[in-house]
This record gives structure tokens, C-alpha cells and sequence, in this order.
């Protein structure tokens, strides 16, 4: 238990993880800080409100999400400054993580609040740890854009990132979103989860275009987490773009597509280099 809590006179922010879908795995710490703290925000109160009930919690709670972060922010600042100790909760998981949590802390240490982190479940770091892929240096990129436009341009800015790459998304955009990453990342091996720690978890590795192909024949449904595969080592230093373009020229006279031309160099000579970089490229010198 911290002495903050536990005293109750010193206004202090408490980060609190809770559950991404199994309700027990929450740590003891946690509850006995829900508990305990004069207020909880959180950014679901009816999902916080089954964790309550769950575990006869009957702290106020205060709802602070991304739409009312400014008001709702300060209200809670004034009551840290007025001694008071608030615990945040995200919808689920890490509070700071994709979530308006991270504004309500740089609030706190700008006016020199006091911050403690409860670490718990983490969505992002589940699937990793499951995917198979290397879990020695990663990049987490959270949601992409919604736009088709703006993710590639977001996912051509990684393309040559070596490190494991981790995205939050959603049912609804998930086979869109990985058909950017074939054309632009390349057909890199990679996991899909889903549901984690829920009674229908599924976890699905292969390529992209093996995952893309599974998930399409049906309705997706659920949070996901996808983690792909990081560039080759050394790809970033030895891609000539160039020369690339020049054999994606040749194929393309002996027959194949532009598309297919940029797929067959990619795949066979420049693994790491964007599809749609070279395939923009190849457009410009073949008009």
C-alpha cells in the first residue's frame, strides 16, 4: 500500500493498470489503491463500474476520456492540489497508453504533482511475448491512421525500422490496414491477437498475406493487436533505389504488371524498402 494512500493528506496521481479482459488479473496493490484513493478517472466508467462491482469497490468515480479531457483535467487537478489522491484507469490496461493519460500526467508535472505508476496488464506487450517474432527491440506505433493515404505515409516513415513493430486495431479497419502494410512493409511474418486474456483469445502468425487471407474469409471481431516482423538487418544501408527501379523496368518488359514487378524486387532484392516508394518510383521513370 503506498503511505500517500494510506494517509490521505498529500495530493498525488496514482496510474493504475487494470485488466484487458480477464477481471483477475489485477494486482493486489491496485485494488487496495482503487480502494483507498478519494477519486477514481477513468475513461469508461461503466467498464470501471464491473470492475468495481467485481471487487466491492465503491470509490467515486469521474469520467475522463478523450472528448472532455481538458474540463475533466482540470477539475482533477484541482483536487491534487487540494490534497486529494486520484487514482486514473484507461478503458483497459495501462492508463498513458493510447489513452487521454498521458495529457492528465504531463498536467501533474508541469505543476510538480506527484505520480505513481501501478504496472499491470499491458495489451501491446501480451501480444508481443506471443507472436514468436523478437521481443529484444521493439516500436510501438499504437493506433495508424484512419485515412488509407495517411497510414502508408505513416508505415513508408517505418518501413526500414529493424525493430519488431507493434499497432492497435480496430475489427473494422484490420484487413484494410493490413493490406497497406503488404504494399508497403512487404510480406514480413507477423501475429495477429485478439481478445487477449478473453474467452475467445485467438492468435494467428504467418505473413501478412497468410493473416490478411485468414481474417478476410469472415467477420473479425474483438481488440487487436498486430505485430510484424521488423526490416532485415542492414536493409536500411544497402537498398539502391535506383537500381531497384531498374529491375523492376526489366520485369516489367518481360511481361509483368508494375505491381507484380514491384512485388517479385521487393520480395527477392530489396526486402526492407517500401512497395510503395519503389512502385512511385518505377511510375515516375516509366512515364
Amino acid at each position: 500500500m503506498s503511505d500517500a494512500v494510506e494517509a490521505g493528506h498529500d495530493g498525488k496521481l496514482y496510474l493504475c493498470a487494470t485488466p484487458i479482459g480477464n477481471l483477475q488479473d489485477i494486482t493486489l496493490r491496485v485494488l487496495e489503491t482503487l480502494r483507498l484513493a478519494d477519486l477514481v478517472a477513468a475513461e469508461d466508467t461503466r467498464r470501471t463500474r464491473q470492475l468495481f462491482s467485481a471487487y466491492d469497490i465503491h470509490t467515486p468515480l469521474l469520467s475522463y476520456r478523450e472528448q472532455n479531457r481538458e474540463a475533466a483535467g482540470a477539475k482533477i487537478i484541482k483536487r491534487l492540489e487540494e490534497g486529494e489522491t486520484v487514482a486514473l484507469v484507461s478503458d483497459a490496461g495501462t492508463p498513458g497508453i493510447s489513452d487521454p493519460g498521458q495529457h492528465l500526467v504531463a498536467l501533474c508535472v508541469e505543476r510538480g504533482i506527484p505520480i505513481e505508476s501501478l504496472p499491470g496488464p499491458n495489451a501491446a506487450i501480451a501480444a508481443l511475448v506471443l507472436s514468436g517474432l523478437p521481443t529484444d527491440r521493439f516500436c510501438f506505433e499504437g493506433f495508424l491512421p484512419r485515412k488509407t493515404g495517411a497510414r502508408r505515409k505513416a508505415l513508408e516513415a517505418i518501413a526500414r525500422d529493424e525493430r519488431t513493430l507493434l499497432f492497435h486495431e480496430s475489427p473494422a479497419r484490420v484487413v484494410d490496414t493490413l493490406g497497406d502494410i503488404l504494399d508497403v512493409l512487404g510480406d514480413r511474418r507477423m501475429a495477429l491477437a485478439r481478445e487477449l486474456t478473453k474467452k475467445f483469445e485467438t492468435v494467428l502468425r504467418g505473413t501478412v498475406s497468410s493473416v490478411r487471407s485468414t481474417i478476410a474469409a469472415g467477420e473479425v471481431k474483438g481488440e487487436i493487436v498486430l505485430v510484424v516482423e521488423g526490416a532485415p538487418p542492414g536493409a536500411a544501408d544497402t537498398i539502391d533505389e535506383a537500381a531497384a527501379v531498374d529491375d523492376v523496368m526489366r520485369l516489367k518488359e518481360q511481361g509483368l504488371s508494375l505491381k507484380e514487378a514491384v512485388a517479385v524486387v521487393v520480395e527477392e532484392q530489396a526486402p526492407g524498402m517500401s512497395r510503395s516508394a519503389l512502385y512511385n518510383a518505377a511510375l515516375k521513370r516509366n512515364a
